[in-house]
C-alpha cells in the first residue's frame, strides 16, 4: 500500500510507514467492522474505505516508530543565555486511547535553558511524536515535559495542553464546550513560584 506520497509524508518526521502486510492487515479488520455495523463494504463510497482507514492510522499512530534521539539529531546547540524560551499554541491532534477518537488543541512549552537549547521546530516535533500514539492527554503531557527534561538537562522546564475531546463531545456526556487543561512542570518551574507564574502569564497573554 505505500507510495512516494506517504515516504514522503513520513521522511519529513523521520519515521518508518508500516510495511505493506500490517497495512493490509488492518484494512481487512476495517472491512469486517463495516460488515458488523451493518455496512455493505462494497458498496461504492466503502470499495476504498478500508484501505484509507489503514494509511489513516499508520500516520495517525506513527509517533510509536520515532525515536526521540533521532528527531532530535543535531538539534541542540550550546547556549549561555538563561532567559525563558516559549512556544505556545503548538497544535495538538492524537487519539484518546479508551475510544479512539480525537482529542485536539494546543500545546504550550516554555523552558530555562542549562547552557542548551534546542531548534524551535523540535518542540513541535517532539510534541507530534507523543501525540500520534493512543494517549490520555495526563501521559501526553508528562512525556512531552520529561523528553525535554532529557534532551536539554535544563534549569525548568514546563508543559501546559488544552484539548477538547470528541468522546466527551460526540458521545457519553456530549458536552460541546468542555475542555480540559493538564500541566507537567520539572526544575524551576515546579520549585520557583515566580517562575511558573511567569510562564503562565505568558502562554495567556493575548496575541498581538
Amino acid at each position: 500500500m505505500s507510495n512516494n506520497s506517504d515516504f514522503i509524508e513520513h521522511s519529513a518526521y523521520q519515521i518508518h510507514p508500516l510495511d505493506a502486510d500490517r497495512l493490509t492487515d488492518i484494512g481487512e479488520q476495517v472491512r469486517g467492522m463495516l460488515v458488523n455495523i451493518g455496512e455493505d463494504p462494497e458498496r461504492e463510497g466503502l470499495l476504498k474505505t478500508p484501505e484509507r482507514v489503514a494509511r489513516a492510522y499508520d500516520f495517525l499512530t506513527s509517533g510509536y516508530r520515532m525515536d526521540l534521539n533521532t528527531l532530535v539529531n543535531d538539534a541542540v546547540f550550546s547556549e549561555g543565555g538563561d532567559g525563558m524560551i516559549i512556544a505556545r499554541d503548538i497544535e495538538v491532534y492524537s487519539l484518546c486511547e479508551h475510544h479512539m477518537l480525537p482529542f485536539y488543541g494546543r500545546a504550550h512549552i516554555g523552558y530555562i535553558p542549562n547552557k542548551k537549547i534546542i531548534g524551535l521546530s523540535k518542540l513541535a516535533r517532539i510534541t507530534d511524536m507523543f501525540a500520534r500514539r493512543l494517549q490520555v492527554q495526563e501521559r501526553l503531557t508528562v512525556q512531552i515535559c520529561e523528553a525535554l527534561n532529557e534532551v536539554l538537562e535544563p534549569r525548568g522546564v514546563g508543559v501546559v495542553i488544552k484539548c477538547k475531546h470528541m468522546c466527551m463531545m460526540m458521545r457519553g456526556v456530549e458536552k460541546q464546550n468542555s475542555e480540559v487543561f493538564t500541566s507537567s512542570m520539572h526544575g524551576s518551574f515546579r520549585e520557583n513560584e515566580s517562575t511558573r507564574i511567569e510562564f503562565l502569564d505568558l502562554i495567556r497573554a493575548p496575541h498581538s
